[in-house]
């Protein structure tokens, strides 16, 4: 039976877990079908990733992020 694909809001929900490779297996192929339809999305993911490569970059040389930057950051997560 073929999944029943994501919307582009569902798509979002998931998007930390599916760049992360927790989906399941069901959920992963849902994400993927949503990707194949929707070039809007395919470059909602590439630049989720792109932030997530620069950020790690910036930090590239620092040991520890400074704890403001690390409680700014999760606090966007959890709006979200």
């Amino acid at each position: 039976m073929k999944p029943r694909m994501l919307t582009c809001q569902e798509l979002i929900e998931f998007l930390a877990a599916y760049v992360e490779g927790e989906l399941s297996a069901e959920e992963r192929a849902r994400f993927d079908l949503h990707l194949s339809v929707c070039p809007h999305c395919v470059d909602y993911v590439h630049g989720y990733r792109e932030s997530i490569r620069l950020g790690k970059a910036a930090f590239a040389d620092v040991e520890e992020a400074p704890e403001e930057l690390v409680d700014a950051i999760l606090a966007a997560r959890n709006r979200s």
